[in-house]
C-alpha cells in the first residue's frame, strides 16, 4: 500500500488542469476523492471516469468565494467517507493585466478566489482536522509567489499572500497537521484564457505553447507530499519547466 491508499482527499478547482490531473493520479493510487468546482458537468464526467477505472469519487458544485460551499465540500467527505485527510486548495484564477488597465473588478475577483478561497478552505477543514487529530492542507500557489513580472502585479500579490498564509498556518498547526504549498511554473492549462487583455493573453499563450509542462507534473508533486509518513511535512515544492527563468 502507498501512503495515499485509502486517504480521503478533497480537491477544489478539480474540473480541469492541475485539479483534474491530481484527481486522476490520486484515484489511481487509491485515494477516495471529494471533488469540487463550479463546472458541474465536467465534474460529473471526471467522477464517472474515476469510477469506471475502479476508483471512488463524489462531486459537489463548489465556488470557493462562498464559505458555505467549502463547508459543504468538507461535510460531504464526512458523510460519504467518514473523514477528511487532505484538502487540496487548487482553485485559482489569473485575470492578469497591466495595472494601467485599471481592471478593478478583475483584481477583486483574483483576491476573492485566490486568497479568500484558500482562507475559506482553511476555515472549513481546520476544525475537522483538529477534531480528528490529523489532516493535511495542500495549496496550489505559483512561481509568481517568488517573482513579480509586468502585468502580474495583482496575481503575484495574491500568490505571495497564499505563501504567507500557508506558512503562518504551518507554524500554528502543531505536530499533528501538515501544510504544503506547491508552486507551479508554466503549465499546460487554460490559464491564459482568463486574461481580458488581448496582448497579455497572446504573450501568455505563446509562453505556454513554447515552455509548458503537463498538469500531471504538478499532480505528481502533490502526490509526493501526501504520500509521506505522518511525521514528514513537505512544506514547499516549486515545479517549473527546465527552460523557465
Amino acid at each position: 500500500m502507498s501512503g495515499i491508499e485509502g486517504k480521503v482527499v478533497a480537491i477544489t478547482g478539480a474540473s480541469s488542469g492541475i485539479g483534474e490531473a491530481a484527481a486522476l493520479l490520486l484515484a489511481e493510487r487509491g485515494a477516495r476523492l471529494v471533488l469540487g468546482a463550479r463546472r458541474s458537468e465536467r465534474l460529473a464526467a471526471l467522477v464517472a471516469r474515476i469510477e469506471e477505472a475502479g476508483g471512488a469519487a463524489v462531486q459537489i458544485r463548489t465556488d470557493v468565494t462562498r464559505p458555505d460551499d467549502l463547508h459543504a465540500l468538507v461535510a460531504l467527505a464526512g458523510e460519504r467517507f467518514g473523514r477528511l485527510d487532505v484538502l487540496v486548495s487548487n482553485a485559482g484564477v489569473g485575470t492578469i493585466s497591466p495595472l494601467d488597465d485599471l481592471r478593478v473588478e478583475e483584481w477583486d475577483h483574483m483576491v476573492d478566489v485566490n486568497v479568500k478561497g484558500v482562507l475559506h478552505g482553511i476555515a472549513a477543514a481546520l476544525p475537522v482536522f483538529r477534531a480528528q487529530g490529523t489532516g493535511h492542507f495542500v495549496t496550489t500557489a505559483s512561481t509568481a509567489a517568488f517573482r513579480v513580472v509586468p502585468a502580474m502585479a495583482v496575481y503575484a500579490g495574491t500568490k505571495f499572500a497564499v505563501r504567507a498564509i500557508c506558512e503562518g498556518l504551518r507554524q500554528e498547526a502543531g505536530d499533528s497537521l501538515r501544510v504544503t504549498t506547491v508552486s507551479p511554473g508554466v503549465t499546460a492549462t487554460d490559464f491564459a484564457e482568463a486574461s481580458s487583455n488581448s496582448r497579455v493573453r497572446a504573450e501568455i499563450t505563446k509562453m505556454r505553447d513554447d515552455l509548458a509542462i503537463p498538469p500531471d507534473a504538478i499532480a505528481r508533486a502533490i502526490a509526493f507530499a501526501i504520500e509521506q509518513p505522518a511525521t514528514v511535512d513537505v512544506n514547499e515544492i516549486v515545479v517549473r519547466p527546465t527552460s523557465q527563468r
